[in-house]
C-alpha cells in the first residue's frame, strides 16, 4: 500500500540504538493493543526500524583500537547521528504528515489546515537536513584525509538553523492539537496509533526530536573545538560555528525546559484523574503536599493535600482506592481574588487564612515543614497574578489577633472566615450566652461571626453563592438589602465589659490563657485573660478568646501580687487586697513570671512599658 512504499524511501541509515527503541515500541504496543487499534498500516515500515540502528558504534574507516584523531571521531559522530536524524524526519515528514494528509483531504478524519498547524515547517526542516546538511557532511568526511575540517560546512550552513524557531515557538500548540483531536475524532487517534505502532514511539516523541537537535549540535562543537590542535586550519571555523549555533540554541533549551514542564504537569494531572476542567497545560505547579484543615465545627484538624499552580489551589483528599487517581479534588479556589494571611491561634501554631471569592480555609502545616514556606508560596503566587492582571491587591497584614472581618464593601462578594465555635461563649451581635437547648450558634454567611438564631433570622442573596439567598445576622442584613429594621441597636455606647476579646488582645500589654481557681484551689475556670493598653489598670477576663464581651473585670490597683510555691506541675500566683484574693494557674512557670511582673506594674499604677520589655509581643501563647 501506500504507506507500505513510504518505508521504502527512508534514507540509508546505520545499525543503532534498536534495544532502547524496541523496548518503548512494546510497550507502545501493549497500549495501542488495550484500546483495540489494529495494524492496517506500515508494517513494513516496522522491520526497517527495529532492524536499523540509529547509530554506529564506529565510523566507516575505524577499527577497534585505531588512533585516529580525536577531532575525526568527534566529526563521524556528527555524521552518525546527522543521519539517524534525518530517519526520523523522514517519518515526521514523508509517513506521519503524508498519511495524515492523505486521509484529512478525505474529510472524515481532521481538517487539512490542522495537520499543518500540528506539523509547521517540518516539511522544510526535512529538505534542509536530507538535501543539503547530510550531503555536505558526508563530502566533508569522505575527504577529510586531504581537508580535515568541518567548521566552514556548518558555518556556511547554521543561518538556515533559524527556521528551528518557527517549529519549536509551534511545539505546545501541536502537542495540544494532537491530544484534542484524538479524543475528538477515532479515525485521527487510530491512524497514528497504527503508525506508532510501527515507528516504536510515539508521534509526540518523534516530534520532539528537531527540538533536541540544536542542543546537541552545541554538545557536539564545543567537544570538536577542545579536540582541535592548536595549530589547527579547521579551529577560526569552528569557533564560528560554534557561536553561530549557541545563539540558536539558546532558544532550543527554552523549548526543552517547556517541556520538562509540560511532562510533569502531566504527571500531575494524572494523579489527579485528568478531570477536564483542570487540565491546562498553560499552568505552572508552585507548590504541593500534605496539609492539615481545621474545621470550624468541632475544632479538629483532618489531613488533606493541596496543589498550588499559578492560576487555582486545589483542595484534595488522598483516595482509598487509587484506582485511575490519586486524590480526588474536593475544591478549586482561584488564585485571582485569593488573599493570605497568618493567623493567632493559640490551639493551633503557625495556622493561616486562604480566603476565595466563594470559600475559605483554615489550614495549618504539618509539623515537619518549616511553617513560613506554605504561607510564602501562596503570596508569591497571588503576587505573580498581581503583577499580570492588575486587578486587586493582596491582603497579608503579619501576625493578627482580630476577629478576621471582611471590609464592608466586600460583604456578599466573597466567602468569609467562619470564626470557630469553640472561640466563642455569647452571640457576637446581641452578646447573650449561648447554650444547647435555647440559644445555639449559627454562622453568618456574609461576615463570619458566630450569632444567635435571633440574631441571624435573615435571608439575603450573596453574591458569591451564585445570588442564593442565606442566611445572615441582622447588621449584615441591613447592609446588603437597604432596609431598615425597628430594633437599632447601632450607636449604642459600649458598656465596660463590652471590648472585644480579640480587639483588646491586638492591643495588649499582656494576654494568655490563665485558670481562675476556686476558693479551696482545687478547681477552676478556664478563660482568656488580657490587660489592655489603653485600660493598663484593668484585668478583663474572656470565656474565650473572640468573644466580643468580658464577663469579669478586676481593677488591679492597690493589689499585691504573691508567689504560691506549688512544686514543678502547678504554676499558682495570687491577686491579694484586704480579706479578696484571686488565685491564678498558668500553663509554664515563664509564663507566670510574665503574668506577675505585669499585674505588679498595674498595682502600683505603672502605665507605660519599660524599654525592657520583651520583644516577643504582648500576648502569650499556651503550651
Amino acid at each position: 500500500n501506500a504507506a507500505a512504499s513510504q518505508s521504502q524511501q527512508l534514507p540509508a541509515s546505520p545499525a543503532s540504538q534498536s534495544h532502547s527503541l524496541t523496548g518503548e515500541g512494546n510497550e507502545e504496543k501493549d497500549q495501542q493493543g488495550r484500546r483495540g487499534l489494529s495494524f492496517k498500516c506500515l508494517r513494513s515500515l516496522q522491520s526497517k526500524i527495529c532492524e536499523d540502528d540509529w547509530r554506529r558504534p564506529q565510523g566507516p574507516d575505524l577499527e577497534p583500537g585505531s588512533q585516529e584523531p580525536e577531532e575525526k571521531k568527534i566529526a563521524l559522530e556528527l555524521l552518525e547521528t546527522e543521519q539517524a536524524y534525518v530517519n526520523r524526519l523522514h517519518l515526521l515528514d514523508q509517513v506521519f504528515y503524508t498519511e495524515l494528509m492523505k486521509e484529512a483531504k478525505t474529510g472524515k478524519t481532521v481538517p487539512e489546515e490542522v495537520v499543518k498547524m500540528i506539523f509547521s515547517n517540518i516539511s522544510s526542516i526535512y529538505q534542509f537536513h536530507a538535501e543539503f546538511f547530510l550531503p555536505e557532511l558526508q563530502k566533508r568526511m569522505e575527504d577529510w584525509n586531504r581537508n580535515p575540517r568541518i567548521g566552514d560546512v556548518i558555518q556556511k550552513l547554521a543561518p538556515f538553523l533559524k527556521m528551528y524557531g518557527e517549529y519549536v515557538k509551534n511545539f505546545d500548540k501541536a502537542v495540544e492539537l494532537i491530544t484534542a483531536w484524538s479524543e475528538k475524532s477515532p479515525p485521527f487517534q487510530e491512524l497514528i496509533a497504527d503508525i506508532q505502532v510501527c515507528a516504536n514511539l510515539t508521534l509526540q516523541h518523534h516530534m520532539l526530536e528537531p527540538v533536541q537537535r540544536i542542543p546537541r549540535y552545541e554538545l557536539l562543537l564545543k567537544d570538536y573545538v577542545r579536540k582541535l590542535p592548536p595549530q589547527s586550519p579547521d579551529r577560526s571555523d569552528a569557533e564560528k560555528a560554534l557561536e553561530m549555533i549557541f545563539m540558536v540554541a539558546k532558544h532550543s533549551n527554552a523549548a526543552i525546559a517547556e517541556m520538562e514542564r509540560l511532562q510533569n504537569l502531566w504527571v500531575v494531572y494524572q494523579r489527579l484523574g485528568l478531570e477536564d476542567d483542570i487540565v491546562d497545560p498553560s499552568n505552572e505547579l508552585i507548590k504541593e503536599g500534605p496539609i492539615q484543615k481545621i474545621s470550624t465545627r468541632n475544632n479538629s484538624t483532618s489531613e488533606k493535600y493541596l496543589f498550588l499552580f499559578n492560576n487555582m489551589l486545589l483542595y484534595c483528599v488522598p483516595k482509598v482506592i487509587q484506582v485511575g487517581a490519586e486524590f480526588q479534588v474536593h475544591l478549586r479556589i482561584d488564585v485571582e481574588g485569593m488573599k493570605v494571611r497568618e493567623l493567632k491561634d493559640t490551639e493551633f501554631p503557625h495556622t493561616f487564612l486562604v480566603s476565595g471569592k466563594k470559600r475559605s480555609l483554615e489550614l495549618q502545616p504539618p509539623v515537619p515543614l518549616q511553617p513560613c514556606l506554605p504561607l510564602q508560596a501562596f503570596q508569591d503566587a497571588i503576587d505573580r497574578k498581581e503583577k499580570r492582571s492588575e486587578t486587586f491587591k493582596t491582603a497579608v497584614h503579619g501576625l493578627e489577633t482580630d476577629t478576621p472581618a471582611l471590609k464592608t464593601e466586600e460583604l456578599g462578594l466573597r466567602a468569609p472566615q467562619w470564626v470557630r465555635d469553640n472561640l466563642v461563649t455569647m452571640c457576637m451581635r446581641c452578646k447573650e450566652p449561648f447554650n444547647a437547648i435555647t440559644r445555639r450558634r449559627h454562622h453568618c454567611r456574609a461576615c463570619g461571626y458566630v450569632v444567635c438564631a435571633r440574631c441571624s433570622d435573615y435571608k439575603a442573596e450573596l453574591q458569591y453563592d451564585g445570588n442564593r439567598p442565606n442566611r445572615v445576622c441582622q447588621e449584615c442584613y441591613i447592609f446588603l438589602t437597604g432596609h431598615t429594621l425597628l430594633e437599632d441597636r447601632e450607636g449604642r455606647h459600649k458598656g465596660i465589659l463590652e471590648k472585644g476579646a480579640a480587639e483588646v488582645s491586638n492591643r495588649s500589654l499582656l494576654c494568655s490563657s490563665l485558670q481562675l481557681m476556686d476558693k479551696n484551689g482545687k478547681g477552676g475556670t478556664r478563660g482568656w485573660f488580657v490587660i489592655p493598653q489603653d485600660d493598663p489598670l484593668v484585668l478583663y477576663i474572656y470565656a474565650a478568646p473572640q468573644d466580643v464581651r468580658a464577663h469579669t473585670s478586676i481593677p488591679l490597683l492597690g493589689y499585691q501580687v504573691r508567689d504560691v510555691a506549688q512544686g514543678e506541675s502547678r504554676h499558682l500566683f495570687q491577686l491579694v487586697q484586704s480579706r479578696q484574693v484571686f488565685t491564678f494557674m498558668a500553663d509554664t512557670e515563664e509564663l507566670k513570671r510574665r503574668w506577675m511582673r505585669a499585674m505588679a506594674r498595674s498595682a502600683a499604677g505603672i502605665t507605660h512599658e519599660e524599654e525592657e520589655e520583651e520583644e516577643a509581643g504582648p500576648c502569650v501563647e499556651a503550651e
